[in-house]
C-alpha cells in the first residue's frame, strides 16, 4: 500500500449521530478512495476503537491514526467560550493538527460556530482577508448548483467583507463547479442600482469594480434557485436565514406533496408512476451527496458537514476536503485579493 499524499483530520465526535455515523463515513471513504488519504480519527479513543472493531477496520492500517480527544463541544454551547474552555475537544484538536502541520485539512459535522471559531482563532486568515465565509451549494431548477456566500460564518459584515466574499465564491465556483465565468449577484430588496441598505449599496460599488468578476448586480429572493445565477453574496446573518428557510421549505413541500398524493386512490396510482422522478429530485437535492460546506478565507482547509450527517455524507465530506486541498483554492484566493487590493477597500 502506498503512503497517502493527503492527510485529513476527522472530527469523529461531531454531529448528531457521532461517532457511529462519522466512522461509517471513514469506512466508506477508505473503500472509495483507497490509499489517497491518511485520516486522523480525532475523538474518544475507546469509542473509536469500538467502531473500528464493528466495521472490521484494522488499527494497524497506515491510513488511520487515532488522536484521543477527551472533550466534545456540544451544538448548544457558546462557540468561543467552549473553544477556550475545552482545549482538548475533538474540534479544537482537529484544528491543532493542521496548525502543527500534521494534517492538511479538517472535516467536522459538529457545531458550525465552534468549527468556524476554532479555525479563525488557530489558523488565522489568509493574507489580505478580513473574515471567513461559508460557501453553501444549493440546487438550481434545471440541475446543477449555485453558491450561497456567506451562509453563517460572519453575521456582521462591512462592504469590504462582502467584496472579498464575491472574490472567494467566484474562485470556488470556477474550481469546484467548473464554471468558466460564474454570474455573481448581490442579495438585496430590489434589482435596481441604489436598492438595499447602506451595506449593500456600498458593497455594490466595490464589487462592480472588480474586473475579474462577472457581476450581474443586485438580485432578489425570487431570483434564487433559477438558472443564470451562479453565486449570491450576502452577510452570514441573512444567508443563514435563507439557507434554513430553504431547507425547511423543501422538507415541508415534500410532506405536502406526499400527503396530497396519498389522499386519493387515483393520485396514489399517479404517484407510483412518478416514483422515479421523485427519487431523482430527492437525489439532486440531497445534501449528503455534497458532504459539507467549505469555510473560505481561513489559512487552512475546513469542510463543515450538516449536523445530521450520515455515513455517506461524512465520506463525501472527507472527499470534499481532499478536493479542496488538491485544487489549491487558497493560493488562488490570496493572489486574486492581492491583485485587486481588496484589503485596502473601505
Amino acid at each position: 500500500m502506498n503512503t497517502p499524499d493527503i492527510s485529513i483530520a476527522v472530527d469523529v465526535m461531531g454531529g448528531d449521530y457521532a461517532p457511529d455515523a462519522i466512522m461509517d463515513g471513514v469506512a466508506e471513504a477508505l473503500e472509495r478512495f483507497g490509499d489517497a488519504y491518511k485520516l486522523f480519527l480525532v475523538g474518544d479513543q475507546t469509542r473509536i476503537r469500538e467502531n473500528l472493531e464493528r466495521l472490521k477496520l484494522s488499527q494497524e492500517d497506515i491510513r488511520l491514526e487515532i488522536v484521543h480527544a477527551e472533550e466534545v463541544i456540544g451544538m448548544d454551547e457558546h462557540p468561543v467560550k467552549a473553544i477556550r474552555e475545552k482545549r482538548k475537544s475533538s474540534i479544537t484538536m482537529s484544528m491543532d493538527l493542521v496548525k502543527d502541520g500534521r494534517a492538511q485539512g479538517v472535516f467536522s459535522a459538529g457545531s458550525t460556530g465552534a468549527a468556524v471559531g476554532a479555525a479563525f482563532l488557530k489558523w488565522r486568515m489568509l493574507p489580505g482577508l478580513a473574515r471567513p465565509g461559508l460557501a453553501t451549494l444549493l440546487p438550481k431548477e434545471s440541475g446543477g448548483h449555485w453558491v450561497l456566500m456567506d451562509s453563517g460564518a460572519t453575521v456582521d459584515c462591512t462592504p469590504t467583507y462582502l467584496a472579498q466574499f464575491a472574490v472567494m465564491a467566484d474562485l470556488y465556483a470556477r474550481d469546484m463547479l467548473h464554471l468558466k465565468n460564474p454570474a455573481i449577484g448581490l442579495l438585496s430588496n430590489g434589482t435596481e442600482v441604489g436598492k438595499g441598505n447602506r451595506q449593500t449599496q456600498d458593497a455594490f460599488r466595490l464589487i462592480r469594480e472588480i474586473p475579474s468578476i462577472n457581476f450581474v448586480g443586485n438580485v432578489e429572493g425570487h431570483d434564487l434557485f433559477k438558472d443564470g445565477l451562479d453565486v449570491v453574496v450576502c452577510d452570514g446573518f441573512v444567508g443563514n436565514i435563507v439557507l434554513k428557510t430553504s431547507e425547511q421549505l423543501a422538507h415541508s413541500l415534500s410532506k405536502m406533496i406526499k400527503n396530497s398524493i396519498m389522499s386519493k386512490t387515483m393520485w396514489k396510482m399517479g404517484g407510483l408512476l412518478c416514483k422515479g422522478a421523485f427519487g431523482a429530485i430527492k437525489q439532486a437535492t440531497d445534501a449528503s451527496e455534497i458532504g459539507g460546506v467549505p469555510l473560505l478565507g481561513v489559512n487552512g482547509c475546513c469542510i463543515i458537514g450538516h449536523g445530521n450527517s450520515n455515513g455517506h455524507a461524512a465520506a463525501n465530506g472527507i472527499r470534499a476536503v481532499g478536493e479542496f486541498i488538491t485544487s489549491r483554492i487558497n493560493e488562488k484566493i490570496v493572489a486574486q485579493v492581492h491583485d485587486f487590493a481588496l484589503a485596502e477597500m473601505n
